[in-house]
């Protein structure tokens, strides 16, 4: 077992059909890897509560519009279509933001997975520099900087995850790597499929 990633929705059970990515599942899915920032203590610093914050804030903004038209927004791809015509689009920005947050944290476990030797910081350093930093002023960069400088040791971060909150025996790393490695694929591959929708579109335009 892998408990706390057992313990989520897994982005590779969000289901992709012809018309999209299911909206639901999606945001559960982002909602229990929020939970890496805070709720869980998995990566245990104060200096991730702006990127906590940050990921709720936008979930909130695509899940408020679901619920005001639920009819249309069964899909991600539905729900930014729907709000096109308006002239404040808050979902679809919050998507795009709620996306490259994503992104972030896909992309530094995935770096974290591939180099065993390599530190927390590190991982997500690297993965900073090529996702969010582009994105970013010069007050949230030195935000950012501060936040990784505080991520735990990774040991620490690995045991974390792989504890049963119930007492039971923690995951052997297989395990663990295994599914880790399946929840981050399913993740990057459900971005790269709406940067490619928003890029198609120009739905990102003004963001």
């Amino acid at each position: 077992m892998a408990p706390y990633l057992e313990s989520v929705r897994s982005f590779a059970d969000v289901p992709i059909t012809d018309a999209g990515v299911d909206t639901v599942a999606f945001l559960e899915a982002a909602q229990g890897l929020v939970g890496l920032f805070g709720d869980a203590d998995l990566l245990g610093s104060a200096a991730f509560s702006v990127v906590q914050s940050d990921l709720k804030s936008n979930i909130a903004k695509v899940r408020a519009r679901y619920d005001a038209a639920t009819a249309v927004s069964a899909t991600l791809e539905q729900l930014v279509e729907n709000e096109k015509g308006e002239k404040k689009r808050t979902a679809t920005e919050g998507l795009l933001w709620l996306l490259r947050g994503l992104s972030f944290t896909c992309k530094a476990l995935q770096n974290s997975q591939a180099n065993k030797s390599e530190e927390l910081a590190a991982a997500f350093n690297k993965s900073y520099e090529g996702t969010l930093k582009q994105f970013h002023n010069f007050v949230v960069k030195g935000i950012f900087s501060v936040a990784m400088k505080a991520c735990p040791y990774r040991n620490d971060f690995y045991t974390k995850l792989a504890a049963d909150p119930a007492g039971g025996p923690p995951a052997t790393q297989e395990k663990l790597d295994e599914e880790l490695n399946k929840w981050l694929a399913a993740l990057a591959a459900i971005v790269a499929r709406m940067e490619e929708f928003y890029e198609k579109g120009g739905h990102g335009k003004g963001f």
